[in-house]
């Protein structure tokens, strides 16, 4: 019998999770798209803590379709990045396949200076 997606995704994020981890240097940029909202956290898996965050639902964010508010929060999760100093990250999609909003994101946050 063939997988869910769900179980699938869990599949693939988990076959992910075990090569990328974060640090305080080298964060991992984390992923989590729901069907209207996308949301990305800076995670130091190290300490167990959350740098920076941004979602598609916060005030600054003005976008009018998905894929527009995918490339906002990337714009806008490389400069929280910058100002607290970190250039370099480990990208985790999250299971989710590179396409898309997740590509979207990925390709915005590079264009605004981070490093994966």
């Amino acid at each position: 019998m063939a997988l869910s997606k769900l179980q699938r995704r869990t599949r693939i994020k988990r076959r992910i999770r075990k090569i990328i981890s974060g640090t305080a240097t080298k964060p991992r940029l984390s992923v989590y798209r729901s069907n209207k909202e996308i949301y990305v956290q800076l995670v130091d898996d190290v300490n167990g803590v959350t740098l920076a965050s941004v979602s598609s639902r916060d005030k600054d964010i003005k976008a009018t379709t998905k894929v527009e508010a995918a490339a906002s929060v990337g714009k806008s999760i490389a400069e929280k990045a910058a100002k607290a100093g970190i250039e370099t990250i480990a990208f985790d999609r999250n299971g989710y396949l590179y396409h898309g909003r997740v590509k979207v994101l990925a390709e915005a946050a590079r264009e605004a200076g981070l490093k994966f």
